[in-house]
């Protein structure tokens, strides 16, 4: 599926639907080039999750997590750019931090991809003009959650 994100709005609104769907488990795997808004769409989710101030962009952490209250449920947020091996999540223990969280993956094909895990929600971000273009897969459990309505 495809649509227009013509303002950061939009990217809020989507944010804001994401984040209403989101449960345990899930990712959220954001592709796109440099610039494409991968980490404005994330803090568009994690603000719509209830988290209140700067959300540092995991760039050079890799990962950075929020735990309720701050949020309504556990969550990692992780920027794989600066990974050369997919196997260096192990590395870094993301399956550790995964236990009882969703995730937010940006680069996620750096990280060996998530699109086969049944819980993964795919966006691959293209700028068009000053908006964007979102093309989204999503895993068999997203199925039949009310995101585009």
């Amino acid at each position: 599926m495809k649509f227009e994100l013509p303002d950061l709005d939009a990217m809020q609104v989507l944010g804001s639907r994401l984040a209403d769907a989101l449960q345990v488990g899930d990712v959220i795997a954001l592709s796109g080039g440099l610039g494409a808004g991968k980490t404005t769409l994330a803090r568009a989710i994690i603000a719509a999750l209830g988290h209140q101030g700067e959300v540092p962009s995991p760039s050079f952490a890799i990962i950075e997590t929020y735990d309720p209250p701050a949020l309504r449920l556990p969550l990692v947020h992780a920027d794989f750019y600066r990974l050369k091996h997919p196997e260096e999540v192990h590395e870094i223990g993301l399956d550790d931090y995964r236990q009882g969280a969703a995730l937010i993956a940006e680069w996620p094909e750096s990280a060996g991809g998530f699109s086969h895990e049944p819980g993964c929600l795919s966006l691959h971000l293209e700028t068009l003009g000053n908006g964007r273009i979102a093309t989204v897969v999503a895993g068999k459990d997203w199925l039949g959650r009310a995101l585009w309505t």
